[in-house]
């Protein structure tokens, strides 16, 4: 019988590092992880079953995913050659690290945003170098490129619209960046399908370009596919180190349907659209609620009362929503993910109860 040391094998980076935490609280809505709350369309749920009888599980799944990068090239106009397909975007985030940076050399990235970013940096041994966001939760290209200038900066992701501020940064800074920096620029546009904005048109001038993006938050979060746009150049050096079949059978099959049949998607895509919009009304309306712009499906407000009392007495109704006061800036600060009509409704009129009492 072996008894070891086990935290004396352990790497320092990993040690010092702490996991990416997801609030499991069984409630009725949640509200918390950015999901489409909408269950997908009944007319592709049955396409899906008629399916199942005739998949071949006792085999691997494409290793190239073929028809999931043909239906993708077609919807956006790229190449084949172009297209990457990971087991959600955190693992192309992870492959890119591991592409571009060797250990000790560093990553960019603006703060507050997506904290996988910094977890798999520092995870590989790459230093992390965040920039400060102006009050607006805005950036401006000549301080942020002078401030990692000499950093041995090797890589930037920009969260585009930003996790969680929910805002997209200026185009035309971000298109100097792009334009500027000796390095790989990713723009990470999970949350497109409701900005509606990209600069996926900008692939053909800037080959250190790299857009990513996720069938996650339209509705398939269960499936974990996201999907990356580069230069072909760029493609081949991830396929030297993507795990085989990384992307298994049932997410390639379902996302081809779902893709084919997008307007059913996108029906749900305007309505959470709309209903943003609506919220972000009603936030407004509530005294001591500060709401923030949102071009994506989540809104982030600020309490003047603790955030964990908000969060807590949310929770104790049914109502799960992420409480992100641990970060510095975001102090008594709380994301909601803008759900159905219904659970938008019953958020808000607990939320204006709860704020009321305190």
């Amino acid at each position: 019988m072996s008894q070891i040391n086990l935290q004396s094998k352990i790497c320092e980076r990993i040690k010092s590092l702490k996991a990416y935490h997801v609030d499991t609280c069984s409630t009725e809505i949640k509200l918390h992880a950015n999901e489409n709350s909408h269950p997908l369309d009944s007319r592709l749920m049955k396409q899906l079953q008629a399916r199942l009888v005739d998949l071949p599980l006792n085999r691997y799944p494409d290793p190239d995913c073929a028809g999931l990068k043909q239906i993708l090239a077609n919807r956006l106009n790229v190449k084949v050659d172009q297209l990457m397909i990971g087991n959600g975007s955190d693992e192309l985030i992870q492959i890119l690290i591991q592409i571009f940076c060797d250990p000790g050399d560093a990553l960019a990235v603006p703060d507050p945003t997506f904290a996988m970013y910094n977890i798999i940096a520092k995870g590989m041994g790459v230093r992390p170098v965040p920039f400060p966001l102006d009050e607006h939760w805005d950036l401006k290209a000549e301080p942020f490129l002078e401030s990692i200038r000499d950093q041995s900066v090797r890589i930037i992701f920009f969260s585009y619209p930003n996790n969680p501020t929910g805002n997209c940064f200026s185009a035309e800074e971000l298109q100097k960046v792009i334009e500027v920096f000796d390095g790989i620029v990713v723009l990470d546009e999970a949350y497109y399908d409701f900005a509606r904005t990209s600069f996926i048109d900008q692939l053909d001038n800037h080959n250190n370009l790299i857009i990513l993006r996720s069938l996650s938050k339209i509705g398939l979060a269960g499936l974990r596919v996201g999907y990356g746009v580069a230069a072909p150049e760029i493609i081949r050096e991830v396929d030297k180190i993507r795990l085989p079949y990384n992307s298994n059978m049932l997410s390639q099959v379902f996302s081809e349907m779902v893709l084919s049949e997008f307007s059913l998607v996108e029906e749900q895509i305007d309505k959470i659209i709309d209903e943003r919009r609506h919220m972000q009304e009603a936030l407004q309306d509530i005294t001591g609620v500060t709401p923030f712009h949102s071009d994506a499906n989540f809104i982030l407000f600020r309490t003047l009362c603790e955030s964990r009392t908000i969060f807590d007495e949310l929770a104790k109704r049914g109502i799960l929503v992420r409480d992100l006061s641990a970060h510095p800036r975001l102090k008594n600060c709380l994301r909601v993910t803008v759900g159905t009509s219904e659970e938008n409704s019953q958020f808000l009129k607990e939320l204006k109860a709860i704020v009321q009492a305190s």
